[in-house]
């Protein structure tokens, strides 16, 4: 378990995380359905929960 608290990210952030991801295909995945869930914040901008991100790709380990 991670000793990270929770913690909203930036896009870039959480392309940082994924290692460099587009944001292209960042926002590629989001139109697909395939992507993190996110809030939308009243400026427009998108944020991820660091915890949604963890929860996203250890799904996408137990699919592998």
């Amino acid at each position: 378990m991670s000793t990270r608290r929770d913690e909203l990210l930036t896009v870039a952030q959480v392309l940082e995380e994924l290692g460099g991801v587009s944001e292209r295909t960042f926002y590629r995945w989001r139109e697909l359905g395939k992507a993190p869930e996110a809030l939308r914040l009243p400026n427009n901008e998108l944020r991820i929960w660091r915890s949604e991100l963890m929860r996203w790709l250890g799904s996408l380990q137990e699919a592998a």
